[in-house]
């Protein structure tokens, strides 16, 4: 099934042209926030194809310059993309307390006419490429699953051992091999690549501090994710399959970044491959129809969503989610449909190192013979 889907996303992105390109430049990006009043970069109607550049982070937001920070790494010069170099200078001209939020480069947002608050946002993604043939992950004895923030650092109990690991950039180049694209972990492993972005989302809904991720009011910091989407490192979000989100804002106001070429469930280092990227979508407004969070298909499941500070209370989420859904779309009652969640759906943990963590309700379309 995941072979035909592949084929079908293909065959679709072939058909369908973007209308507009939308470029990582400096002023196109916007560092570790989702501003509700930020201008937009592009305006676009209801089922506009928009192609968008994406940069990861790692390289672009260092105190040294990245032809320097990457090619320590063994990075050629000519492979730092000239966008990374105009925002790293661009940033390190501006005074500190003027350089704004950290963390992720989000590029955004793109207004989509017609988006009113309720309706819902259908982001299909007709094609995912790498920007450059390499990326980095991270590691550390301080970082995810490890961090001193982890919700099990604290928690009662026995303490839970701490591996003693080097904080570590390891630079893993990608490309392709006998027919198929790989990253080159090693000499003698290859992980199949599967390029997603890490953090897509709308502008949230007057954030205001005392919610997760929130300093200022207003303004929500892109770690952790919530119901506006966000940061949920949820690897399935890749070509072939469509993200709905709900609308708070008149547009929608859409960001996209962090992208990654690929990664584990549960993003246990705190990062996957993060890699430059470039993504094809289409942007549909679904008038009035409005949803609590985010939820997902491809051609083989529906995913929905379950997102908390606490990872017991997010799988708790994700199973109510769930149910509405089974429940709603599928005719179901809720005792039914708990039984299915028991007996016939996967509940996967999308990611479980960004301060809010992410449960994913994985629906087969194969159970229901209509």
């Amino acid at each position: 099934m995941r072979r035909l889907a592949a084929f079908s996303a293909l065959a679709l992105c072939a058909a369908a042209t973007p209308t507009v390109h939308v470029r990582s430049t400096p002023d196109n990006v916007v560092l570790g926030v989702f501003p509700i009043d930020r201008a937009p970069v592009a305006k676009v109607p209801s089922g506009a194809v928009v192609r968008i550049d994406t940069l990861s982070q790692r390289g672009a937001t260092q105190q040294e310059d990245p032809v320097t920070f990457l090619g320590k790494l063994g990075v050629k010069p000519d492979e730092v993309l000239q966008d990374v170099k105009d925002l790293w200078a661009k940033r390190n001209a501006t005074p500190p307390a003027e350089r704004g939020g950290g963390g992720h480069i989000l590029t955004g947002p793109l207004y989509i006419e017609s988006a009113e608050p309720g309706d819902s946002l259908k982001i299909e993604f007709l094609e995912i490429s790498t920007r450059v043939p390499y990326g980095i992950n991270s590691t550390s004895s301080t970082g995810g699953v490890f961090s001193a923030g982890y919700p099990a650092s604290t928690a009662p109990g026995a303490p839970i051992p701490v591996m003693e690991i080097p904080n570590t950039s390891h630079l893993i180049r990608t490309g392709m091999e006998n027919g198929k694209a790989v990253a080159f972990f090693s000499e003698s492993i290859r992980v199949p690549m599967r390029p997603f972005f890490g953090t897509m989302a709308v502008a949230p809904d007057h954030p205001k501090i005392g919610d997760p991720g929130v300093r200022v009011d207003g303004l929500q910091t892109s770690n952790p994710p919530g119901v506006y989407g966000g940061n949920m490192d949820f690897k399935d979000l890749t070509t072939g399959s469509t993200l709905y989100l709900p609308v708070f804002h008149p547009g929608a106001l859409f960001y996209v970044g962090d992208p990654h070429g690929v990664q584990g469930d549960g993003e246990v280092s705190g990062n996957a491959i993060e890699q430059s990227l470039t993504g094809v979508f289409r942007f549909t407004v679904l008038k009035g129809k409005t949803i609590a969070g985010p939820r997902a298909e491809d051609a083989g499941h529906v995913y929905l969503m379950g997102i908390d500070l606490d990872l017991d209370r997010a799988m708790r989420k994700a199973v109510v989610e769930t149910i509405d859904f089974l429940v709603k779309e599928k005719g179901l009652t809720p005792a039914k449909a708990l039984s299915l969640c028991s007996v016939g759906i996967d509940f996967r943990i999308a990611e479980v190192v960004d301060n809010t963590q992410v449960v994913v309700g994985s629906v087969p379309k194969s159970l229901f013979l209509k």
